[in-house]
């Protein structure tokens, strides 16, 4: 019972509306990419905020608890357009593979079949992507992945929704206001073929 009342709070968020292919998404579990954070601050946890390490251009901050989600990430731009909601990610509670599948139906009833395939050849991590275009022109990408066993991966299931011309715009923004900072400072690597065994001692774990 405590499983079939997960399914349901789930698939609610994505029965909101009438389903129908060709839909666009814009938010997950009521949170909106392209909408201020400010108009969230009181289901975030604004102190856990934090940028994005070689993008400080964008920061997160985590959800405060919500039923059915296991925890949650906002992502806002702070250059081009400061509190923009540019990216969601969200952890589902329900990490079984039967969830996932459910879920992954009422997806692609709602937004058509997936753009790409984004996962390993194996299944140990799904990742299904679907690329849209608004009414607006703003690109946006929803990532729904399932990851059974690699351990760089977090467990489990999660939805990542992306206002990806909002990331970049952020990006362009930083680079005009910082050019100096448009790529990291890196030592130059050693041609292959000149390495000697006292450079290679750099690469080798001791």
């Amino acid at each position: 019972m405590k499983y079939l009342s997960a399914i349901v709070v789930f698939l609610a968020l994505w029965s909101a509306a009438p389903i129908q292919a060709g839909d666009i998404p814009h938010g997950v579990a009521g949170f909106v990419i392209g909408q201020n954070v400010a108009e969230f601050s009181d289901r975030l946890q604004m102190d856990t905020r934090l940028p994005l390490r070689y993008q400080e251009y964008l920061q997160e901050v985590e959800i405060k608890p919500l039923t059915g989600f296991k925890s949650g990430l906002i992502t806002y731009g702070n250059c081009a357009q400061p509190g923009r909601i540019v990216r969601i990610k969200m952890k589902y509670t329900d990490a079984s593979r039967s969830f996932y599948d459910a879920l992954l139906t009422r997806v692609e009833r709602r937004f058509g079949k997936p753009t790409a395939y984004d996962g390993d050849p194996f299944h140990i991590v799904i990742e299904w992507k679907w690329s849209f275009t608004d009414a607006d022109g703003n690109q946006i990408t929803l990532h729904l992945s399932h990851n059974s066993r690699d351990t760089e991966e977090k467990f489990g299931n999660a939805v990542k929704l992306t206002l990806a011309n909002g990331v970049d715009e952020e990006r362009q923004c930083s680079l005009a206001a910082t050019p100096q900072q448009r790529e990291p400072e890196t030592v130059p690597h050693p041609p292959l073929k000149s390495m000697t065994a006292e450079d290679w001692e750099q690469f080798i774990p001791q």
